[in-house]
């Protein structure tokens, strides 16, 4: 009996899902699927297979066998790795896997995730909860379940392996600078549990003693600040370029004339100022740990 990550189980090998519904709304991501789709049922007709024996081979009903070959659903890496040794494809198949991975996320996650991979350098004030780039995998699967309208499940698994994909950004060579300043009052709210919450602060002591990391903590006692009315995002890229965010400027939108930027930049300043310094910060974190 074989287990999905995003399946239910059922008897005799099948999983019930393959993969991601593709979003209708994503043209990009839906050709991709489309053209993949395509492949493998051409694949799987040149060497005279039915869909239902190609769907018991590859360990997955006959009904996900067509949606994924008509584009409907983004199929799983291990799924194309399957289909390949199936099929015969001397790792054809397979090969599609890079394209496949660029699409399974959300587009708005897609094109963060972009600009993320090509920035130099990252700045980042959470004013609310833990940072994206910084949750756990259980941290972030409470926030999404807990959204209002609710996710369905297939959705919070989608948005948990994004965020989790971001993080490779922390393996990056060469690394870019990253800077994170987090309220006080994020580092100690209980989400999920008590378990969660300590591999949470866990996780932020990792990436606070990264070399090319800082991590600074805003602490309550702190009256005024200018981040109080948003968080601030701003990635610098190798060609000079850069991009801004924040939801207390410019309406929320996205940013990257320099006068505007260079106001992001100056709150940002200050309030890196106001902070904790990244050793103190590192230690207090390390209290509320502690106290957990």
């Amino acid at each position: 009996m074989r287990v999905d990550a995003n399946s239910t189980e059922r008897p005799g090998g099948e999983a019930d899902e393959p993969g991601w519904d593709v979003d209708p709304d994503d043209e990009s991501g839906a050709a991709v699927v489309a053209t993949v789709g395509r492949q493998l049922r051409l694949r799987r007709e040149a060497v005279g297979m039915r869909a239902a024996d190609f769907g018991v081979a590859i360990g997955y009903g006959e009904d996900q066998v067509y949606k994924v070959e008509a584009g409907k659903r983004i199929p799983r890496q291990e799924y194309l790795d399957r289909a390949d040794e199936v099929l015969g494809a001397g790792g054809l198949i397979a090969a599609m896997k890079k394209d496949v991975a660029e699409v399974r996320y959300p587009k708005k996650i897609r094109d963060l995730a972009r600009m993320e991979a090509k920035a130099v350098e990252v700045a980042v004030y959470a004013n609310h909860g833990i940072h994206g780039l910084l949750q756990t995998e259980g941290h972030a699967r409470v926030l999404l379940e807990t959204r209002q309208p609710a996710y369905s499940r297939n959705e919070v698994e989608r948005g948990v392996a994004a965020r989790i994909a971001r993080r490779s950004i922390f393996d990056r060579s060469p690394a870019p600078a990253l800077s994170f300043v987090q309220e006080e009052a994020a580092l100690r709210r209980p989400i999920g549990g008590r378990m969660e919450w300590r591999r949470q602060l866990e996780r932020l002591l990792e990436v606070g003693r990264l070399r090319n990391v800082s991590l600074q903590v805003m602490p309550l006692n702190c009256e005024t600040h200018p981040g109080l009315d948003g968080g601030i995002e701003v990635l610098k890229f190798g060609d000079g370029t850069a991009v801004g965010r924040s939801e207390g400027a410019f309406n929320g939108r996205p940013v990257s004339d320099p006068k505007q930027l260079r106001i992001l930049e100056l709150r940002y300043g200050m309030i890196r100022a106001q902070a904790l310094a990244p050793g103190e910060s590192l230690a207090f974190i390390e209290q509320v740990l502690g106290e957990t």
